[in-house]
């Protein structure tokens, strides 16, 4: 048995235990030992109001359509961002071996059982921080955005939300010889922005975000915009913020309804094209050379190498125990909170 995870139901969060099961021999165990939690998409999860949990997504057609719902409660294990060792192997593995540290997907649980082809393929760099392995799905989210937007060297880049997924946009952005303005509501995220090099930031509370941006851009407004706060209010404003005839990515995973969008207005008259960046695909004319596993694989290299600040992102580590605790405070006072980490050492 060991420990999992679980939404047993809306804002509910338990540790529960569930069966270990045996090796094949091309099989691998890794104990887990950091998870992070997505303040974004799993916290819809955990709140009831992820989709899936109230429309059934048919797979066919990619579509959301009335019925019984994709997914109910409990929903165990949910997360994707862990990195853990290598604990046993199965008879017929050569290609890893116990220690190897191996990031990926697979939950908030103790330990997984994975082939030994998938985890050859995400073994950590031997000195290497393991922290530095939870972020290879939410670093290839924000990487996605990064190829969907087309940046250019010398443009100007706004990056509507500073959560973990903003502040790893921001870096990447730059790292592209882009001119990179953050905006966000809360304090804290901007100044760690400032010390992780971001060129400005803006508190919306100030009011006229495409305003002060057109002031600092001879009054062509940005050329791109990037959304990664998930709130409706800040895709209006990314959308009035970008130049005439540009493009504004939407990361964030919207909840409701759009009252706060007024198509009618900047988008309307400005041309702006409004792309969707959403990591079951890379945009098509990639889609030759770039999938999910490049994506992360390379988020996880550019880590490991200094290139990307991620472990200062790190602002609580939880025993797993704690589990309730954690997503409480991130449903509650998410301003308290950037990235919060699960740690498994008390499994051991």
């Amino acid at each position: 048995m060991s420990s999992v995870v679980s939404f047993v139901s809306p804002r509910t969060a338990k540790v529960v235990q569930e069966d270990s099961r045996p090796l094949a021999a091309d099989e691998v165990r890794i104990r887990t030992l950091f998870s992070g939690i997505s303040a974004g998409t799993e916290l819809t999860a955990y709140r009831g109001s992820n989709p899936y949990l109230n429309k059934q997504w048919d797979v066919d057609r990619r579509l959301f359509v009335d019925g019984v719902a994709t997914q109910e409660y409990p929903l165990n294990g949910w997360g994707y961002e862990e990195v853990g060792e290598v604990s046993e192997i199965g008879g017929a593995v050569t290609s890893v071996k116990i220690g190897d540290r191996i990031w990926g997907t697979w939950g908030h649980r103790a330990e997984t059982v994975k082939s030994a082809e998938y985890a050859s393929k995400r073994i950590l760099p031997a000195g290497a921080d393991p922290r530095i392995g939870i972020f290879s799905q939410i670093g290839a989210i924000a990487l996605n955005v990064i190829l969907d937007a087309d940046i250019h060297v010398g443009e100007t880049v706004v990056v509507f939300g500073l959560g973990v997924p903003g502040q790893l946009v921001a870096q990447l952005a730059r790292l592209n010889g882009a001119r990179v303005i953050g905006v966000d509501g809360i304090a804290a995220r901007r100044e760690l922005a400032r010390e992780l090099g971001i060129d400005e930031v803006l508190d919306p509370a100030d009011g006229g975000v495409a305003e002060r941006v057109r002031a600092m851009t001879d009054d062509r407004g940005a050329d791109v915009c990037l959304e990664v706060t998930g709130n409706y209010g800040a895709m209006h404003e990314a959308i009035r913020t970008v130049a005439y005839s540009s493009r504004v990515c939407v990361a964030g995973f919207m909840q409701g309804e759009g009252t706060a969008l007024r198509l009618g207005e900047e988008f309307h008259h400005n041309r702006v094209a409004v792309i969707g960046s959403q990591i079951s695909g890379v945009a098509p004319a990639l889609q030759h050379r770039w999938n999910g596993y490049r994506l992360a694989n390379t988020m996880i290299g550019l880590g490991v190498e200094g290139k990307l600040r991620l472990t200062e992102l790190i602002s609580h580590t939880l025993p797993v125990s704690q589990a309730p605790e954690a997503f409480t405070m991130l449903d509650e006072k998410p301003q308290e909170a950037l990235q919060v980490v699960l740690s498994f050492e008390e499994e051991k």
